[in-house]
């Protein structure tokens, strides 16, 4: 009998997987696990030495901004996806608030296009649910390369806002699959726009405040109840959700940021526009309701909601400057830093960032290191320590929020279907992106 062979060993490494964390070697073979364990007496084009380092499934960021079309200036597919794989992502979600909006099935189409061997990750893309595409909701959920349909309740502009409850409920009851959920209440946030203070970003709490999300919460699980919809609460930021949303589980979901887990009221002062995001950065005692919510098990996913806008953007004098920050590249570090520091363990990062997204979006062959599953790895070291700065940024942006901040635990490499992308902070290999498939739109095999 003759050795088994991989094309690829990655050997000696702590693998965290869903049997818990251990000295293990991986086999990889045409891009997918072919073997995980002692592999001993095999041959390999390559075996990488990765003694000392922890091997996670890959991380999978469930909400990011890349611009393109439209924006291309402060992001695009290959520099959004570059900032990724630099920060140990191996797929990600992006969203439909381009220019022109990912609202039909062509639009949709040219984001894949656009993203196919040109982004450095796998990903997927957002379809807008809008009022004037209710009739071919079912039809656009199911497309390849669609993550599914997002609606924003607030904070939109133009065709993307559906604000209205019946909007709500008709767009929601033809569904099929998760719907991913901005959550602000418009009327609230109209009302209370005087409420904004020239040249003081501390005072974009004040008006988006938390009756505004929790509001929108609300109604949401209603309608959702109503229509028997899954529906997914992205970027949760106050205490008064998480200790709404409990009771609700059965069919909804809940995405919490890095950047609401890390920053609150008044980090303002040092930073301004720069914190300045949709739903905002709130009050210490929003932040500490948002860890407890995650140590209950309420928060199912992290997502970095990745949204860059130049320094020069940035800069306007509040309320002129644009709301969103960069995130993606950041994601990993920032959070084993909290691992480091004790807030939450490296199996509930791992479930947050690659289980929980395969889960409750229901990908293919991702989000565990098992048998038969892409070959998709996030090789981090968590004792290396490093200070976070604007200079790594990969994004077109070139700045990010935690610049400056030292953190304990770092992205060593990045797999994406077995090819090793990032590598010790190096890209190597480019421009590999697929998009992800999900299992309740799999196409029949021939």
């Amino acid at each position: 009998m003759s050795a088994e062979t991989f094309d690829v060993i990655y050997a000696g490494a702590t693998v965290v997987n869903q049997d818990g964390a251990g000295i293990r070697d991986i086999g990889i073979r045409d891009g997918l696990i072919a073997a995980v364990g002692e592999i001993d007496g095999a041959s390999a084009g390559e075996t990488i030495d990765c003694a000392g380092l922890h091997i996670l499934p890959g991380v999978i960021d469930t909400q990011v901004h890349f611009r393109e079309p439209g924006a291309e200036h402060k992001e695009d597919l290959q520099s959004g996806s570059l900032a990724a794989v630099m920060g140990g992502v191996t797929a990600v979600f992006e969203m439909p608030n381009t220019n022109p909006l990912t609202t039909t099935a062509d639009s949709l189409a040219d984001k894949v296009r656009r993203g196919t061997d040109r982004m450095h990750c796998d990903f997927a893309f957002f379809v807008g649910g809008t009022h004037g595409n209710i009739e071919n909701i079912q039809e656009l959920e199911r497309l390849p390369g669609a993550a599914g349909i997002k609606i924003f309740m607030g904070s939109s502009t133009g065709d993307l806002l559906v604000a209205d409850d019946k909007g709500l409920a008709e767009i929601l009851g033809r569904t099929r699959r998760r719907v991913s959920i901005h959550a602000e209440d418009e009327p609230r946030l109209i009302d209370r726009s005087g409420h904004r203070a020239d040249n003081d970003p501390a005072s974009h709490p004040v008006w988006r405040d938390e009756t505004a999300a929790l509001r929108a919460t609300e109604r949401l699980v209603r309608i959702a109840r109503e229509t028997g919809a899954r529906v997914h609460l992205l970027h949760v930021s106050t205490a008064e959700e998480m200790d709404f949303i409990g009771p609700y589980k059965d069919n909804i979901t809940v995405e919490v940021t890095p950047q609401h887990l890390t920053f609150h009221a008044e980090h303002y002062g040092d930073l301004g526009t720069r914190l300045q995001m949709n739903p905002p950065i709130r009050g210490l005692r929003h932040q500490e309701r948002i860890w407890w919510g995650l140590r209950q098990g309420i928060a199912d996913v992290l997502g970095s909601d990745h949204a860059p806008h130049t320094l020069e953007e940035k800069a306007k004098p509040y309320p002129a400057s644009p709301s969103g920050m960069p995130g993606v590249q950041t994601l990993v570090p920032v959070m084993l830093d909290h691992v480091a520091a004790g807030r939450l363990s490296l199996a509930r990062f791992v479930d947050l960032s690659s289980a929980g997204p395969a889960r409750i979006f229901g990908i293919a062959r991702k989000g565990r290191i098992a048998l038969g599953y892409d070959a998709d790895l996030t090789i981090v070291d968590l004792k290396r320590r490093e200070t976070i700065t604007d200079a790594w940024s990969a994004s077109k942006s070139g700045w990010t929020p935690y610049a400056g901040k030292t953190v304990t635990g770092w992205p060593a490499g990045t797999v994406v279907r077995g090819r090793r992308v990032m590598w010790d902070g190096d890209l190597v290999t480019p421009s590999t992106g697929q998009a992800v498939r999900f299992v309740e739109t799999l196409a029949p095999t021939p």
